[in-house]
């Protein structure tokens, strides 16, 4: 029952849209929008930053803009400049624009929740010439010149019920607004099932497939790097704090790992020194010589702990399967984008 008054406050809202009661602005630069039909856990993070290294290396000046889900209340409009030595407060921003922060020192991110305001900005201060739009698949006030949205291929097929009985923010119906669909985390599932459904739904998309890789592993209290083999013949405990957690723990056994210990946390959780306490006693009580997180779950640790235990973040990319194809595309997307602005 609450998913039908769900459903019916999108369609009406979207309709709104549509029909011109509520307005869609336009920014005066491109606009990539990469968001998803449901809450968190499909990508998003590694693809942006994906993106804008694709879009820099073009020649574009990309401007990421964000929401900032899970800050602290406080400013309405946080500029991040670009900056090798900045310094980002995850409880400020955010945990994912203090990750974007840390990814790309060399882009601009405006964390605002009105995003044609923050977009104004990076053209007015930054001269961005494309803006990268995180989660803004559902963010209608701006227009947006390519929709890419991103879908699980781990989650079940017959998962598609909506909030707040499931975890969909819209019907597989609301795929025919996207231009590109991207299935991600192919390395541990089958991609064949999803791809059917967004080829029913929009056989105009374009689809493409990509995989979360393995890149290197940090020590969460030095800041250190660590190989990965090390760690290899060891026991290990995981925890997390994000929207897939069994993603997560999944690619841990798929680049190798021995994990003996599961904790699982809200998505965006705000870690305090009592949950790292209980992270270390079940890590400890299972026999595991290390524990392993997420870099988005570090963003979020307590200033001023310590642990016996190795305590490290996986660092991880996203690679396209379709690599040369994908960034052609997106350069070409761009391209034309600001042309028929210009003409």
């Amino acid at each position: 029952m609450l998913s039908a008054v769900f459903q019916a406050g999108v369609a009406l809202r979207h309709g709104a849209y549509r029909g011109g009661w509520l307005k869609t602005q336009r920014l005066s630069r491109p606009v990539v929008s990469v968001g998803n039909l449901s809450v968190g856990g499909t990508g998003k993070t590694p693809l942006v930053t994906l993106m804008a290294r694709v879009l820099l290396a073009g020649g574009h000046r990309p401007c990421i803009l964000t929401r900032g889900y899970g800050r602290r209340r406080g400013k309405k409009l946080i500029v991040l400049e670009p900056g090798a030595a900045r310094i980002v407060d995850p409880r400020k921003v955010g945990d994912e624009p203090a990750a974007l922060a840390r990814a790309l020192p060399d882009v601009p991110i405006i964390v605002c929740p009105d995003r044609f305001r923050g977009g104004g900005v990076g053209e007015q201060q930054f001269q961005a010439s494309v803006h990268l739009m995180d989660d803004g698949f559902q963010h209608l006030p701006l227009y947006r010149d390519l929709d890419v949205v991103l879908l699980d291929v781990t989650r079940p097929l017959a998962d598609v019920a909506l909030l707040p009985a499931g975890r969909m923010r819209e019907p597989l119906s609301a795929l025919r607004r996207a231009d590109w669909v991207i299935l991600t985390r192919t390395e541990l599932g089958d991609a064949a099932g999803w791809q059917a459904r967004v080829q029913a739904q929009n056989p105009q998309a374009r689809i493409f497939h990509c995989r979360t890789n393995l890149t290197g592993l940090v020590d969460a209290q030095t800041g250190l790097s660590e190989l990965p083999g090390n760690l290899l013949r060891k026991k290990t405990s995981a925890f997390c704090g994000i929207g897939n957690p069994a993603a997560f723990f999944g690619d841990l056994r798929t680049w190798g790992f021995w994990v003996v210990k599961e904790s699982v946390y809200p998505d965006h959780h705000v870690y305090e020194q009592s949950d790292l306490l209980t992270i270390l006693l079940l890590s400890q009580s299972a026999g595991a010589e290390a524990i392993l997180t997420t870099e988005k779950d570090l963003m979020n640790l307590p200033r001023d702990w310590k642990a016996p235990l190795p305590f490290l973040a996986c660092c991880i990319e996203t690679e396209i399967e379709e690599k040369m194809e994908f960034e052609r595309a997106l350069l070409a997307e761009v391209e034309s984008a600001a042309a028929r602005r210009t003409a």
